[in-house]
């Protein structure tokens, strides 16, 4: 995969990549397993999609200073996921700080980040905001961590070139930003990174906590995930609820314990709680049976999870064997590949190539995209400074890697000349011979930059 251009541009016989990072702090709870766990363990069975999850140890650094709790957090997290179901035989499964790429990608995409960009980061510009409420400095209590935050995960994405990611709208902003930087580079130095987009979660599943506001740990209202059965019996009677007695009509929309049971109930048991609702049943017997089908699907994850948190030596041994295939697949070739574009260089082989050839190499064709004012993509090819092709406007940024990825792996073959300078692929029209250039001038790039891929 390393010497092809399909590493770098999704083709439609390929599967679309998806990447899912998971915050390591804290303990997992039956609102995280709801609207993330659950959703992600599902949608990474598709035959369709290659699956990333990894465990952003790094990230979590930058709001916690306290060793053993990073480390226990990342071990439970760890655990919850591979005892609710995530195969690591099927999708990537590691950890951030065990891929050393990571960080030397973020260096390379802070020299090309716009400051001003991170400016603008909601987190950073929060921070601030707070600070000059309280009529402190801009910047204090603020690290570098912080405002670096959006770099480091834009080195997450691009690393893997994946296509989706899955977010929030609250973190639509981090997805910009990682197409931006990524285009910088691109338009630097050549292809080298596919621009994501964000897979918007617009019906992410959210449970009511114990006082019947959001369940966050950050208003200590949650279930852990995997509370002793005891346990749990007695967190779900403490719910909060009205005062209407056994036999009086309930509101069922407007129940928590309804809310957390129908997000684990089928449809029927759903409809047939409704109805009790509707009949008077009473909360003692409503939490009852919120307990009892809670742990009806909770139980046998909650043996996996004890018999793999007993063993966390086996766990990581999962994500460092996770960590080690995905360097050699991925990481290490595609690093490789941007060192040498930014000038990160073997030092002899210049040499080699000064007494071989007495002149510097002529420099490769390559195509750049990039994103215009009027919101379309658009690429070029180009030659050193000349430019060889300009592309007509795409909707996406895939539409436009798509075509890039055909004509690297089919050279000139595919191309078709039209009306006055324009080229056609499969009778449309994507690009035009830029001024003075020749068509024989494309059909030699091409074939250099197909021989060079090769």
């Amino acid at each position: 995969m390393s010497r092809s251009v399909r590493v770098r541009f999704a083709m439609a016989s390929e599967k679309t990549r998806v990447l899912t990072g998971i915050t390591t702090s804290g303990t997992p709870h039956l609102g995280n397993y709801v609207g993330a766990i659950r959703p992600a363990i599902a949608a990474s069975r598709a035959q369709d999609v290659e699956s990333f999850y990894f465990l952003a140890d790094y990230h979590a650094l930058i709001k916690v200073q306290e060793p053993a709790r990073v480390q226990r957090s990342t071990l439970e997290i760890a655990a919850s996921w591979l005892a609710c179901g995530l195969d690591p035989a099927r999708v990537w499964f590691y950890r951030q700080s065990d891929i050393p790429e990571i960080p030397e990608l973020t260096w390379l995409l802070t020299c090309v980040a716009g400051k001003g960009i991170l400016n603008r980061a909601h987190a950073y510009k929060a921070a601030v905001d707070r600070n000059r409420a309280e009529g402190e400095d801009d910047d204090a209590g603020i690290t570098a961590g912080l405002f670096m935050y959006p770099v480091l995960m834009a080195a997450d994405i691009l690393l893997f070139n994946a296509h989706k990611v899955p977010v929030g709208r609250d973190q639509i902003q981090h997805i910009e930003m990682a197409r931006d930087f990524g285009q910088r580079f691109n338009h630097l130095y050549g292809e080298h990174f596919v621009l994501p987009e964000a897979a918007i979660e617009e019906h992410v599943a959210t449970l009511p906590g114990l006082d019947g506001r959001k369940m966050s740990k950050s208003y200590d209202n949650v279930i852990p995930l995997f509370a002793p059965r005891e346990t749990l019996r007695r967190l779900i009677f403490s719910i909060v609820t009205d005062s209407r007695a056994p036999g009086e009509p309930k509101d069922a929309d407007g129940s928590n314990v309804f809310q957390l049971y129908q997000a684990f109930a089928s449809a029927e048991e759903t409809a047939a709680m409704r109805q009790a609702f509707a009949d008077g049943i009473g909360w003692g017997d409503a939490k009852q049976t919120l307990f009892e089908r809670i742990d009806a699907e909770i139980a046998p994850l909650r043996e996996r999870y004890e018999a793999l948190i007993a063993r966390p030596a086996d766990i990581e041994d999962t994500l460092r064997d996770g960590a080690r295939r995905l360097r050699e697949r991925y990481a290490t070739p595609l690093l490789q590949r941007l060192r040498e574009a930014v000038g990160l260089r073997n030092l002899a082989q210049a040499a080699v190539e000064r007494r071989e050839g007495g002149e510097r190499r002529r420099e490769l064709p390559a195509f750049k995209q990039y994103r215009e004012a009027d919101g379309r993509f658009y690429f070029k090819l180009v030659e050193g400074e000349r430019v060889l092709l300009q592309s007509a406007g795409f909707e996406s940024p895939r539409e436009a890697g798509q075509l890039i990825a055909r004509l690297k792996r089919e050279g000139a073959g595919v191309l078709r000349m039209g009306r006055s300078a324009w080229l056609s692929v499969d009778e449309r029209e994507i690009a035009a011979l830029a001024d003075g250039v020749a068509m024989d001038e494309v059909v030699s790039a091409l074939a250099r930059l197909a021989e060079a891929e090769a």
